[in-house]
C-alpha cells in the first residue's frame, strides 16, 4: 500500500463510502469539483488557532484525491494561504484563503486584496484593547483580523461590541463575520461563495458541479452556491442549529474516513 492509500494515523481503516453526498464524486470523478474548509472540517478544531494537528497521511490522501479529480479540488479557509500551504506540504493545492479575500488559482496565480494603512492601525489596536480579555486570542490574518475567546467566554458580548466599532470606524469596504467562539473582520467583498465560483469559471474546474464541505457559519454562502449550481452542499457536525447544507458527515475524523475511501 503506498503512502497515498493509507489511512489517517491512529484512526480505523475507512469504511464503506455510506455518505450519499459523496458518492457522485466516486463514480463520476470528473464531472465534480470538491471544496473544502480546514478547521473543523478537514481538521479536528484545537484549543488555539496553531495548535491544531495535522494527520500524517491526509496531505498525500487530499493529492490522490485531487488527481482523481483531474485537479479539480481545492481548499477553501478563513486562514491565509500562507498558514495553510506548509499544513500540506510538500503538496500545493488551489486556495481561496481569509473567506476568499486572498485566492490561488490551479495555474498558481495569486490575487490578494489590498491592505490599507488605517487598517493595519485598526489591527493594533485591537490588540492593545485585548488585553482587557484574559483569555481571548487576536489572530492577524493579513486582510483580515480575528478574536478568538473560546478560553474567555465571559467577554464575548465586550469583544463583539468593540468588533462592531471597529467595523464602523474601517468602513464599507469591511464586514463581521461570526464564527464558532470567534468574531472577525474581513473584506466585505470576500466570501467563501464567491471564490467557489470564481474557481468554477477557470480550469480544471470549469463545467463541473461543485461539492461543498464546512462545518460553520461562513460556510454558508459556499452551501448555497452549491445549491444554486446544481452540486452538493455538506456540513460537518451533528447537524443541530440553521444551515443551507443539505447533507450532513459527522465528524472531521469521519470525513478523512470517507476521503481514504475515496482514494482507495
Amino acid at each position: 500500500m503506498s503512502s497515498q492509500e493509507q489511512p489517517d494515523q491512529g484512526e480505523a481503516e475507512p469504511r464503506p463510502l455510506k455518505e450519499p453526498a459523496l458518492t457522485a464524486l466516486s463514480l463520476y470523478p470528473r464531472d465534480w469539483a470538491l471544496f473544502l474548509d480546514i478547521d473543523g472540517t478537514l481538521l479536528d478544531l484545537a484549543e488555539r488557532p496553531e495548535a491544531i494537528v495535522i494527520p500524517d497521511h491526509l496531505p498525500a490522501t487530499l493529492h490522490a484525491l485531487s488527481r482523481q479529480l483531474g485537479g479539480a479540488l481545492a481548499l477553501v479557509t478563513g486562514r491565509s494561504i500562507e498558514f495553510v500551504d506548509p499544513l500540506f506540504a510538500p503538496f500545493r493545492f488551489p486556495v481561496a484563503g481569509l473567506h476568499g479575500a486572498e485566492r490561488r488559482d490551479a495555474a498558481g496565480r495569486l490575487r490578494r486584496t489590498h491592505i490599507p494603512p488605517a487598517f493595519q492601525q485598526m489591527k493594533q489596536t485591537i490588540a492593545r484593547e485585548a488585553h482587557a480579555w484574559p483569555g481571548a486570542i487576536v489572530e492577524d490574518k493579513g486582510a483580515a483580523v480575528a478574536v478568538h475567546f473560546r478560553h474567555a467566554p465571559g467577554s464575548e458580548a465586550e469583544i463583539a461590541a468593540a468588533m462592531q466599532r471597529h467595523l464602523e470606524d474601517a468602513g464599507p469596504d469591511w464586514s463581521l463575520q461570526h464564527g464558532k467562539m470567534v468574531v472577525e473582520i474581513c473584506p466585505a467583498h470576500a466570501s467563501k461563495g464567491h471564490a467557489i465560483e470564481a474557481f468554477l469559471g477557470e480550469a480544471p474546474f470549469e463545467g463541473r458541479r461543485p461539492v461543498t464541505i464546512g462545518d460553520d457559519v461562513t460556510d454558508e454562502t459556499m452551501f448555497a452556491a452549491a445549491n444554486r449550481l446544481g452540486g452538493q452542499s455538506v456540513r460537518i457536525g451533528d447537524g443541530n442549529g440553521k444551515t443551507l447544507a443539505r447533507a450532513s458527515i459527522g465528524s472531521p475524523a469521519r470525513l478523512r474516513d470517507v476521503l481514504g475511501t475515496l482514494v482507495k
